[in-house]
């Protein structure tokens, strides 16, 4: 099993790179072709979600990503530090920005595009954990 771990801090701009890393490392372990955009799509947006919430509670605070090739699987971690009880309400930003939340509605968007999907939070953040099967060789089936 090998794992690739990427800090990042909360700006918006570092999670197009999340969704590249974690594109190109699917591919490397094997998942298919057809589900890649799926992948990309899954980690930006569960990226996102941990950007916003760290830029309105704890924007010094990185987020974290894993990404891991375990038994025919590629399975993707994203963790974040923010609380999340209290991000029922819309918030401004110490920047004026208004930041609109829909509690749940970017983790059913990750729940229609991941294979298998599990989500913890709590008051110390929330951690989304999604997977693919991915080839055990290595190379997607075509």
């Amino acid at each position: 099993m090998a794992t690739v771990e990427l800090t990042f801090s909360a700006l918006p701009a570092h999670v197009r790179t999340a969704r590249l890393v974690a594109t190109a490392i699917a591919r490397r372990t094997g998942v298919s072709e057809a589900l890649l955009d799926e992948v990309r799509l899954a980690v930006g947006e569960a990226c996102s979600r941990a950007v916003e919430a760290h830029r309105v509670h704890c924007p010094g605070e990185p987020i974290v990503i894993e990404l891991r090739d375990d038994s025919g699987r590629f399975e993707v971690t994203v963790t974040d530090v923010a609380p999340s009880e209290d991000l029922q309400q819309p918030v401004i930003p110490a920047d004026g920005s208004l930041v609109p939340e829909m509690p749940g509605l970017g983790i059913a968007v990750i729940a229609g595009l991941a294979d298998d999907v599990e989500v913890s939070s709590g008051a110390k953040g929330m951690r989304i954990r999604m997977s693919w099967p991915a080839s055990p060789n290595g190379v997607a089936a075509v």
